[in-house]
């Protein structure tokens, strides 16, 4: 099946299988536009699932109304520099200017900063935004693999030095305690 990459290059991916199965990350992939003499038909299978073998206990999640972190254009991501719960207010605050997701490191989800569906990296979500915004964040390596797919990173940090300040789009270094309210403050 052909689709238009970013960069509007084309790529082809073929399977020898009679029948196709496939699971996409969502916000990896922007929308198809195809003409419509290009559309694939789409057939529906009539199946039938098997009895459950697992039964849902509880679900534990942080309601909000802020978008969905998996799926958000904008993420504003808080790390273990921030501080404090109190401290992640800023966080909070940023991502509501901005209309987008909260998410925040494994360190500042362990010390209760945040809560742990706001999670990013390897044993948290993996995202794709438009733009992430990394506040306070070294760039351990499970959290990078957590943000692999994002388009745009900005990192404010104290330290130029910081991983992920050198795989950043943008860098501001700074203290967080006075860039973030400056940028609270401007976008008004």
């Amino acid at each position: 099946m052909p689709f238009t990459h970013a960069e509007g290059r084309f790529k082809m991916v073929k399977s020898p299988q009679p029948k196709q199965v496939l699971t996409l990350r969502a916000s990896a992939f922007p929308p198809l536009k195809l003409a419509p003499a290009n559309n694939a038909p789409i057939e529906p299978l009539a199946v039938t699932a098997p009895e459950p073998v697992v039964q849902l206990l509880a679900a534990h999640r942080t309601e909000a109304e802020r978008p969905d972190l998996a799926t958000a254009q904008i993420v504003v991501g808080g790390g273990i520099a921030v501080g404090s719960a109190e401290g992640f207010r800023l966080i909070e605050q940023l991502a509501d200017r901005l209309g987008a997701a909260v998410g925040a490191t494994r360190a500042a989800v362990d010390a209760g900063y945040a809560p742990n569906d706001w999670q990013i990296g390897q044993t948290g979500k993996v995202i794709a935004p438009d733009l992430y915004i990394a506040v306070g964040i070294s760039g351990a390596l499970q959290h990078l693999a957590g943000i692999q797919g994002a388009k745009t990173i900005i990192a404010i940090n104290s330290d130029p030095e910081a991983p992920l300040m050198q795989l950043a789009d943008y860098c501001l270094v700074g203290d967080l305690f006075t860039v973030v309210p400056a940028l609270i403050e401007a976008l008004g």
